[in-house]
């Protein structure tokens, strides 16, 4: 397993997401995903799921400090006594003690930035988290937000995959020395995993066209992803990247179709995205 050194925080590569997965198929999920290997599980308050990703860990037996456990703050919870609320329940949910990472989930332009990193960086003195970050953040609001704060942001988590471009992210990130983790890394199957530029070093590689994917992520410097399944059968699928390398023409070419710009979440309250 590759892993990435943001900062003083050492990231698994590759994770399992866990957005829409819920009750026993949630635990059962996170489980084997640890008993196939992997090593960072990522959940968020908003998904519903914190108890459940934690008794997956619990029943996988794993160290504690053999995992990677990252957990998310929602927009509207960003006020100072809110955020360390929300922090101090999902906490208190996962019940595994202190997560990995700890991060804001989307930028709220009604709270001021600097009372959201500042509540944020004093869950690391309260003990709540080993380490801080953000998701959703555009490169200008990373380089505030990196000035602002008190501890190490190690991560902006965003989508990100073969149809969408995040240069100006991801070299705000490197400025930083954060990771970038990719969320939706696939897209969401279908027309990314079906391009002929993926069939085609899928074929050269013997691998799937959702490895070739997960590949080209990992290749790049400080780049992680989280891919989100909820059939056990792809969990040993999405590890087994480390074993081959794409050619540099692949490469380019995977590269070339981010031009589409083609975002799948965009909320209303999303911010003004950076420009490709």
């Amino acid at each position: 397993m590759k892993i990435i050194e943001a900062g003083p925080a050492k990231i698994p590569a590759i994770g399992l997401g866990t957005y829409t997965l819920e009750g026993e198929t949630c635990i059962d999920m996170v489980q084997r995903a640890i008993e196939a290997g992997y090593r960072h599980i990522d959940t968020a308050r908003m998904y519903g799921n914190e108890r459940e990703v934690g008794e997956g860990v619990r029943r996988s037996g794993i160290a504690r400090d053999e995992i990677f456990v990252t957990t998310k703050i929602w927009w509207t919870d960003l006020a100072e006594n809110d955020l360390s609320a929300a922090a101090r329940d999902s906490i208190d949910k996962i019940g595994i003690g202190a997560v990995d990472l700890l991060l804001i989930h989307w930028p709220n332009p009604d709270v001021a930035l600097e009372e959201s990193i500042d509540a944020l960086c004093a869950t690391v003195d309260d003990g709540l988290t080993k380490h801080v970050g953000v998701a959703n953040f555009t490169s200008t609001l990373l380089d505030e937000a990196a000035t602002m704060a008190s501890h190490p942001l190690v991560c902006n988590q965003v989508e990100y995959h073969p149809f969408l471009a995040q240069e100006q992210v991801l070299a705000a990130c490197r400025r930083h020395e954060m990771a970038m983790i990719a969320y939706s890394p696939i897209g969401r199957g279908g027309e990314v995993l079906s391009h002929p530029v993926i069939r085609s070093a899928a074929e050269r590689h013997g691998k799937s066209p959702a490895q070739i994917v997960l590949r080209w992520e990992i290749e790049q410097d400080g780049v992680g992803a989280i891919p989100r399944t909820s059939k056990p059968e792809r969990l040993a699928e999405n590890l087994e990247i480390f074993d081959f390398e794409l050619y540099d023409d692949e490469r380019a070419a995977i590269t070339a179709l981010t031009k589409r710009d083609e975002r799948l979440v965009n909320p209303s309250f999303a911010p003004n995205w950076d420009r490709t």
